[in-house]
């Protein structure tokens, strides 16, 4: 079946099944240039909408996995195909792991350097066949950056794993797409912090059932005010149910 490419309040999402992941990752790498995959939540779909290089970034992305529950009822509600609901972590696991069956390669870009270097340590360790072939921390000055762009372009990687520390975070790579011979972009914040083990990744259980923004809310009370962009979405999915459902992708 492959892969199949819906419109969720206007914004594109890709109805992917797990075990087409590494299909479509093969795929990636076979097309020349630059490529991104996507981790799609609520509120980077409400702020696709707009007009902006991260809604270009997304509606140009060559794979958009949504992480939000409510992206998926939404699917439903709209009566679409419904899409796979990813882990973030599981999700680049399993993107490595189809790289290291393969042989390829890949560069880590973020977080500070005790981090970086923990991290790097246990990709090496839990993928062996993995080839890092090269690493940059996070949070670089802005003078920094033209080298950055240019080690990575002469580094070629299968995969870019970027994580904290990327102001601009997956429009980063979407901005400077045209200074890159042919790599896939990851951008997950947590990624690196989690593989250096400074930070526990959200259990299945929590995230199974959709309650992880309650843990983000315990760190963040502020993020309490979400709820109104998450009424705006519950009456765009309206809107869109009544007026605009067959509206092409």
């Amino acid at each position: 079946m492959g892969v199949q490419r819906i419109s969720v309040v206007g914004v594109p999402i890709d109805v992917c099944r797990p075990e087409d992941i590494e299909g479509e990752v093969l795929e990636l790498l076979a097309k020349p240039g630059t490529k991104q995959i996507v981790f799609l939540s609520i509120w980077d779909l409400l702020k696709a909408r707009r007009k902006s290089d991260y809604g270009e970034c997304v509606r140009n992305a060559d794979l958009i996995l949504p992480v939000s529950k409510s992206i998926i009822k939404g699917a439903k509600f709209l009566k679409k195909s419904i899409p796979v609901r990813y882990n973030q972590f599981k999700a680049v696991i399993e993107v490595l792991s189809v790289l290291e069956r393969h042989y390829k390669s890949i560069y880590l870009l973020g977080a500070r350097k005790v981090t970086l270097q923990k991290a790097e340590s246990n990709v090496r360790d839990t993928f062996p066949s993995l080839r890092i072939v090269g690493r940059y921390v996070g949070y670089y000055p802005k003078a920094s950056e033209n080298a950055v762009v240019e080690a990575i372009y002469k580094a070629s990687p299968s995969l870019v794993l970027l994580s904290e520390g990327i102001k601009e975070k997956d429009v980063w790579a979407y901005r400077k797409r045209n200074r890159f011979a042919s790599s896939i972009f990851v951008y997950y914040h947590d990624a690196l912090a989690i593989f250096a083990k400074r930070v526990k990744r959200v259990s299945e259980k929590v995230f199974d059932r959709g309650l992880e923004i309650y843990a983000e809310i315990f760190h963040n009370p502020f993020k309490i005010f979400l709820v109104f962009p998450y009424l705006w979405y519950k009456m765009l999915l309206l809107w869109y149910r009544l007026f605009k459902n067959n509206r092409p992708v």
